[in-house]
């Protein structure tokens, strides 16, 4: 179950970081902004898998 969820986890920041590089790139914004931008995201997709995760993990027990 572990080694799926890190497969599905490693996806989604996969797929969120190349859509978050596009809109950054669309609306033409400055690097600084793009690093800062996608700190965010990444620090709450990683806080939301987590949260997924553990309840996952409680049900399952």
């Amino acid at each position: 179950m572990a080694i799926f969820y890190i497969i599905f986890g490693f996806i989604v920041l996969l797929i969120f970081n190349v859509m978050t590089t596009a809109f950054c790139i669309k609306m033409e914004l400055s690097k600084q902004k793009q690093k800062r931008m996608d700190r965010v995201t990444n620090m709450t997709l990683v806080a939301m898998l987590v949260c997924s995760y553990l309840r996952v993990l409680n049900v399952a027990v």
